[in-house]
């Protein structure tokens, strides 16, 4: 895969591809370039039959500490009907369903903070490893946002359990590695120094497994994860940040 990013540092070895996300000036902050770049890569992958695995990290201090708020504001002062945040939310979607249903496993490396759109990315991965030093929080009520970034809110709540995520939601506290290993956030904590062993023990059998039977499971995991859902809240994603959003900021303009 060669392709000349911005916001990504994308190498191939073998079956294994890495995909870092590379503005660690912003804390990876997820922009409109960084969503466009991650689904030239995940598209891309339908046609990398020889990949088996992708890795996605983050450089620099954190992996990722959420989304642009910048570009939020920019994208409501130049539209304040919010068509072109409606996009960027659309985007944000489609890259989310993009890392869940990829033909390949997806494995999220994770230290620093990892906060809101980084937490949903991070979730939408089949496994996550955390350095032990990760801090995690989503900030969306205290920044004015509905919990409605990429579809993650169903996701978080199906692989931890409602119970457990509402006072983390509704108060937005941060929690460490170990309390997201006990949600289920992550599946293994490990010191930052041994973060690249844990993701390659867990590389090592999944190069060996059949791709058919690898995909397979992830269909059949996907499908059984939303069999009790008589519909797609996240449908409805977009829409609900963007009329928040800009309810908030023609407010703030009177």
């Amino acid at each position: 895969m060669v392709e000349d990013f911005k916001a990504l540092r994308v190498r191939s070895e073998g079956p294994v591809l890495e995909v870092q996300l590379n503005s660690p000036e912003t804390g990876n902050a997820v922009s409109g370039l960084l969503l466009d770049e991650l689904l030239t890569v995940l598209g891309a992958l339908q046609d990398e039959s020889g990949v088996r695995v992708l890795i996605l990290s983050g450089a620099g201090e954190d992996f990722c500490l959420g989304g642009d708020r910048w570009e939020f504001a920019e994208l409501l002062a130049a539209d304040p009907g919010g068509a072109d945040l409606r996009n960027l939310a659309g985007k944000a979607r489609r890259v989310c369903d993009a890392l869940a249903t990829a033909n390949v496993v997806t494995i999220a490396r994770l230290h620093g903070g990892v906060i809101g759109a980084g937490l949903a990315l991070a979730l939408f991965c089949d496994l996550r490893a955390g350095a032990d030093d990760c801090r995690f929080r989503m900030p969306e009520l205290a920044l004015g946002m509905p919990p409605a970034w990429g579809g993650a809110l169903p996701r978080l709540l199906n692989e931890t359990g409602a119970a457990r995520i509402r006072e983390l939601l509704l108060t937005g506290d941060s929690f460490g590695a170990a309390k997201a290993a006990e949600l289920s956030i992550l599946h293994k904590v490990v010191a930052a120094d041994e973060l690249d062993d844990a993701v390659q023990r867990w590389i090592k059998p999944l190069i060996r497994r059949s791709p058919a039977a690898l995909r397979t499971a992830k269909v059949m995991m996907n499908a059984y994860s939303g069999a009790n859902r008589l519909a797609d809240g996240t449908l409805f994603d977009v829409e609900l940040m963007t009329s928040v959003l800009a309810a908030a900021e023609s407010s703030r303009r009177r």
